[in-house]
């Protein structure tokens, strides 16, 4: 037997009724990321305090205590929630989501951080090189399709366990 979710089971509208409650809890969370990252995103070129003619991001190399800002972390629920980590030349934004891990995506960045999954690292040779609502669009974007990724394969794993369970009540019915 085949589950169609666009049947007009109750099944199927139940399931596209969590897909809409999901997507309405997508909204706020993204528009409190983008606006979030496009205040953040005001870097300059901020040579190290350390070592001379250097200019490493200051949000991973931490010599110096006074050029990091306060982190900021938006939830969605207790699983995904992004950490906004900024700096004077810098910006590292951290993606926790659900149980999907890093290796899964082929991203600009990759470097672990303790619950977290996903990390950008945003310098102010990116800002400086491309234009800042672009690169906010670009993970906004990157964010939206890995929530619509997730919800299919949850629908799909639904789906398959309501067959599997199916099929397998039918031998006590015979």
């Amino acid at each position: 037997m085949y589950f169609d979710i666009n049947s007009d089971s109750a099944v199927s509208r139940f399931f596209l009724k969590l897909q809409d409650s999901m997507s309405n809890t997508l909204r706020p969370y993204l528009s409190a990321v983008k606006s979030t990252l496009t205040a953040a995103l005001t870097l300059e070129n901020f040579s190290s305090q350390v070592v001379e003619r250097h200019n490493k991001p200051e949000v991973e190399v931490r010599g110096s205590k006074e050029v990091l800002l306060n982190p900021l972390t938006i939830s969605r629920n207790e699983n995904e929630r992004v950490l906004i980590e900024p700096s004077v030349n810098s910006i590292r934004m951290i993606h926790a989501i659900l149980d999907a891990r890093a290796e899964s995506f082929v991203v600009l960045r990759r470097k672990p951080v303790l619950g977290y999954d996903i990390s950008f690292l945003i310098t102010n040779v990116h800002s400086e090189t491309m234009l800042k609502h672009k690169v906010v669009d670009f993970i906004i974007q990157f964010m939206e399709e890995v929530d619509r990724e997730i919800s299919e394969m949850k629908l799909s794993l639904n789906a398959r366990a309501r067959t599997v369970a199916e099929s397998y009540l039918t031998a006590f019915n015979s």
